[in-house]
């Protein structure tokens, strides 16, 4: 297999890198980590382009900063991305920022994770989870 797909998360390039150096990959284009257990913030624009293009799957947190469930459960989230390193990636998205992608993907409240696999929606999660239950919920 020529590699994995990656979209780096903060110049939006789609990248290939090989299974074995997922831990250490970085973009091509601006040098970011690729990937890393960690959640990263991303615009709407970004999210699209790697729920389309990734081969890992991506999962989405949908938030705003007025809502305390989205802020207790960004911890856990942190976690869980930790626990998740290598084998999905995690990302959050302000829907305060970026109102047109509660339109695209028909967020009815906040926190909603949406994941994404193969280039299409396959979960949907409303409401604020442990890292346990967000770990054992993503589909790898």
């Amino acid at each position: 297999m020529a590699g994995l797909k990656l979209t780096c998360l903060d110049c939006g390039q789609v990248n290939r890198v090989p299974q074995e150096r997922l831990g250490a990959a970085k973009c091509g284009t601006c040098g970011a980590k690729l990937a890393g257990g960690k959640v990263t913030e991303v615009d709407f624009a970004t999210l699209q382009k790697a729920a389309r293009n990734d081969d890992l799957p991506l999962v989405a947190d949908f938030w705003a900063p007025w809502c305390g469930p989205c802020r207790m459960m960004a911890p856990q989230f942190s976690q869980a991305a930790a626990q998740l390193d290598g084998k999905a990636r995690l990302v959050k998205l302000n829907t305060e920022d970026h109102p047109q992608a509660g339109a695209t993907y028909a967020i009815r409240g906040i926190p909603t994770m949406i994941a994404f696999k193969g280039g299409r929606e396959v979960k949907r999660q409303a409401g604020a989870l442990q890292a346990p239950q967000i770990v054992s919920w993503v589909p790898l």
